[in-house]
């Protein structure tokens, strides 16, 4: 039996265990409702990247490194460069991570962040147009390396720091020259997911991964410093009023991990 049938399985008693713990209003570590685990920050720790950054949430632990390339713009948009993001949860960071092609989890990863830095629209992609034909393409390369919970955000606060470690390359004759750079990536606001998941009447911050496989209800909300840029619900409902705090916790812990970048 693999290891994601035995969380099928243990999903009920696994719910009721975590049920009677938040009942007595405590949690696994002993955080409140809404506070995260601590957080830290390292930026350029890839010297083959043009930016990159590892970010530890507690145990959890994921590397963002941004690389340019030189690619053909797509046809409804030949004055603009291009925006990628691939996400990779590898085996070592959980037994729940096999070897293979993507799973469905690392797919989703990916979105989320790139919806959240696309719809901010931090980055000027017009600015990356080199000539007809050719533009500069911005890859955000995503590895979870540890997994003990919530690597959503663990990654969007990589991918954040990786950002405003980010250096231009410079292009010459159509083409990017190697290990030279123009200056930082100019970039208008820096977007962070907030999730939180629901298992039963509670709504927990940053959830441990005992936590994440007893939620009945996954909600992911990415801010910049004024605007929602992108919402990600897994699971099942909730009412307008649970929505409208959820964004208002996004906007206030964004904020607070925001200062750390």
């Amino acid at each position: 039996m693999g290891a994601e049938e035995r969380d099928i399985i243990m999903v009920k008693p696994r719910r009721e265990m975590v049920l009677n713990i938040l009942k007595k209003g405590q949690r696994y570590d002993g955080r409140a409702l809404d506070v995260y685990r601590p957080i830290e920050i390292q930026k350029g720790v890839l010297s083959s990247a043009e930016g990159s950054a590892l970010a530890l949430l507690g145990k959890t632990k994921v590397l963002v490194a941004i690389k340019f390339g030189e690619l053909t713009p797509f046809p409804d948009r030949p004055q603009e460069g291009v925006l990628m993001a691939n996400a990779e949860l590898l085996p070592l960071a959980s037994p729940r991570f096999e070897p293979g092609p993507p799973r469905e989890d690392s797919i989703e990863l990916a979105r989320v962040i790139d919806r959240g830095i696309r719809s901010a629209e931090i980055v000027d992609l017009k600015s990356f147009f080199i000539e007809e034909g050719k533009v500069l393409g911005m890859f955000i390369d995503i590895w979870v390396l540890d997994h003990s919970g919530n690597f959503i955000d663990a990654a969007g606060i990589a991918a954040a720091a990786a950002l405003t470690d980010t250096k231009m390359p410079k292009v010459e004759d159509g083409k990017i020259v190697r290990g030279e750079t123009t200056g930082p990536l100019p970039i208008k606001a820096k977007p962070l997911p907030v999730t939180s998941i629901k298992i039963g009447p509670h709504w927990l911050v940053d959830p441990l991964l005992e936590e994440e496989q007893a939620q009945e209800t996954r909600l992911t909300i990415s801010t910049t410093e004024n605007n929602v840029c992108a919402i990600q619900k897994g699971g099942g409902r909730l009412t307008a009023a649970e929505l409208e705090e959820r964004v208002d916790i996004a906007f206030k812990r964004g904020a607070e991990i925001r200062k750390l970048l």
